[in-house]
């Protein structure tokens, strides 16, 4: 199977899901078995931790889900530890400047391309200590994220996109329209031209914009905007989502309340 930043590199559009709540083993293969690209274990929002994280990413080996860590902030030290353990790409939240930019990608990436620690025979490696030219190998595969989510990260939007190093440039949506003054209105044109902004930077730098769509329908909408990593729901938005649709058909066709069962 082509691998994640090799499928980026192609332009092609990539799915997958943000887990804040579901941490059980099967969620990463699961999502995988759905035909999913990917997984984002969020550390930053979610209940998970260091070690439910090398659990989780753990039980994403033998399948073809590409597992991603949502570290809590850019001073998450070290960056790569989540590496370290397994997880193939790192989103970084809160990002508004080029300096934080480069600092990221320095701390993801081995010399010489950045500063990452070298630890081999672990679990990234499968135990197994690899040759010379393992180093440029994992530069080449793991995905670095960024998390554009304030007024003044969109005003430093072309310096941050830029960076050499950077795969995707994903919306925080929520915290963005708050950092305006307009919470939650995602028809308001000044978000929809932050969106217009970044859709057209990342076509300049080569970079694959990002964004999580409440409903199918707005994925279809901004996938033809022209973002291309995309997060469909939440594990918590789509869970409810369905046994609501599920719980709402069965009641609408079966009268559930008030009721005896069978007889004896």
């Amino acid at each position: 199977m082509m691998k994640f930043r090799q499928r980026l590199d192609n332009g092609d559009v990539l799915l997958g899901q943000m887990v804040l709540e579901l941490f059980t083993p099967g969620i990463g293969p699961m999502l995988a078995a759905c035909g999913l690209d990917f997984v984002i274990f969020d550390m930053e929002h979610g209940r998970c931790d260091i070690s439910l994280l090398a659990e989780m990413v753990a039980a994403c080996r033998g399948s073809d889900i590409f597992p991603i860590a949502r570290v809590p902030d850019a001073a998450y030290a070290p960056l790569s530890r989540a590496l370290d353990i397994g997880a193939r790409g790192i989103m970084v939240p809160r990002v508004e400047s080029r300096e934080q930019a480069e600092m990221i990608v320095s701390q993801l990436k081995y010399a010489p391309a950045g500063t990452r620690g070298v630890a081999l025979g672990l679990a990234h490696d499968l135990y197994r200590a690899g040759t010379a030219d393992f180093f440029a190998r994992t530069n080449e595969e793991i995905a670095v994220i960024l998390l554009l989510e304030t007024e003044k990260a969109f005003e430093n939007l072309d310096e941050i996109v830029s960076v050499t190093g950077v795969d995707v440039a994903w919306v925080g949506q929520y915290d963005l329209t708050v950092s305006m003054g307009i919470p939650a209105q995602f028809d308001h044109p000044r978000f929809l031209a932050a969106m217009d902004a970044l859709v057209s930077a990342c076509r300049k730098h080569g970079v694959a914009p990002g964004f999580l769509p409440p409903s199918p329908e707005a994925a279809v909408h901004w996938i033809q905007q022209g973002f291309r990593v995309i997060s469909l729901g939440s594990d918590i938005s789509v869970f409810l989502d369905g046994v609501r649709r599920f719980r709402a058909h069965v009641e609408q066709h079966v009268e559930t309340s008030g009721k005896e069962g069978g007889a004896a």
